[in-house]
């Protein structure tokens, strides 16, 4: 039988895991829930922390619904093109998020209350032009607590470092593997020992990993299937992730971090990504319930935060048993399933999938441009 929702904000498991260390930020964004002040509910009622958004939420947003038809019609009439429309529309909706979010930010000491905007992944593989792309979008929010989306290739790693070390608040995306997630913090341990060795402060640059979870399940479950180790099946993502945590915890608890922690620098948080249930079989909230701990971030879908809020245990999950996550990769590799190799392809699949939904959203756009033009 499924429990009755829980009221208030006590007994909230959102509001538990913040006890527990781990910032709710929302997956999701559209003009409609600012305008109609469903945002600002959730933030007080759901004990919401932060937002993310990327091409595929704008897309989804811009071509789904009506909330933008009255801004297109003014573009339309500025004879503004496609990208640039959608620029300013999306700098729009994360200046009033950040807006928001910023009392949190502020009681939080510049902790929390962070929104962010992806550069376009089209550069995914781009050094130079993914930079410019990132300091123009940083400059053009102009919030303190906006995060700049850069995806975290082998291109985007130099982007990164430079970025954090000009001060800007940076959330590096598309993580699946371990290694990618090391040669992230690393870059974030450089960008600010490079910031500091200039005389800059560190006590207010931000930053995350999103490291994504969920896609990696539905990447090996099906070989697994075929293979007859349907025990290993919905534990590989939950295992690569406490490993990753794992190797979070020892970076920036130990002496590679120390000058700069006494220097005021806040470590780089992991950002449990791809968070929602694909798999019907699974729990529908067990890439949250199985990643709780200090230090780390869960982006949720609006369903996800839902049905968290209305059935999930809160409690300490991330390192109760450091050696199971090892026995399950182990496990995995007797199997016959090479994880590297699959955390490598998803990385891949995830830039073009990015890319083509940025591609449609800006097609989108235009086809909304055009058919709004004739009523302007």
């Amino acid at each position: 039988m499924k429990p009755e929702p829980r009221k208030g904000t006590v007994n909230n498991p959102l509001h538990q895991l913040h006890a527990l260390g781990q910032s709710v930020w929302l997956d999701y964004i559209r003009r409609g829930i600012l305008d109609d002040g469903s945002l600002e509910r959730m933030i007080r009622e759901r004990g919401l922390r932060g937002v993310t958004s990327n091409p595929s939420i704008f897309e989804q947003a811009m071509a789904g619904s009506d909330d933008y038809d009255e801004a297109f019609e003014a573009l339309a009439g500025a004879g503004v093109e496609a990208g640039d429309a959608y620029e300013r529309l999306a700098i729009e909706d994360i200046q009033r998020t950040a807006d928001l979010f910023r009392p949190i930010y502020d009681q939080a000491g510049g902790h929390d209350g962070f929104v962010s905007l992806e550069v376009s992944p089209t550069l995914a593989h781009d050094t130079d032009a993914t930079l410019a792309e990132a300091r123009r979008l940083w400059a053009a929010v102009d919030r303190p607590n906006a995060m700049i989306k850069i995806p975290g290739t082998a291109e985007g790693i130099p982007a990164i470092e430079q970025a954090l070390s000009e001060g800007i608040n940076i959330n590096v995306t598309l993580l699946f593997s371990r290694d990618m997630h090391e040669q992230v913090m690393r870059a974030y341990l450089r960008g600010l020992e490079r910031r500091l060795d200039a005389g800059e402060p560190v006590d207010h640059v931000a930053s995350v990993a999103s490291f994504f979870v969920s896609r990696v399940d539905t990447a090996i479950d099906a070989a697994l299937e075929k293979s007859g180790h349907t025990e290993l099946q919905g534990r590989a993502a939950v295992a690569n992730a406490k490993l990753a945590y794992a190797r979070f915890r020892e970076i920036f608890d130990g002496a590679d971090f120390r000058r700069l922690r006494a220097a005021g620098a806040r470590v780089q948080r992991p950002l449990w990504a791809s968070t929602s249930t694909k798999n019907p079989a699974y729990r529908d909230v067990i890439y949250v319930e199985e990643l709780i701990g200090p230090d780390t971030v869960n982006t949720m879908p609006l369903a996800t935060v839902e049905a968290f809020g209305d059935h999930g245990v809160a409690k300490r999950t991330l390192d109760t048993d450091p050696h199971e996550a090892e026995q399950v990769l182990e496990a995995l590799h007797r199997a016959g399933v090479e994880l590297d190799r699959v955390t490598d392809n998803l990385q891949k699949e995830g830039v073009d999938k990015f890319a083509a939904s940025f591609q449609e959203l800006i097609d989108h756009v235009g086809e909304k441009l055009e058919r709004v033009a004739g009523r302007v």
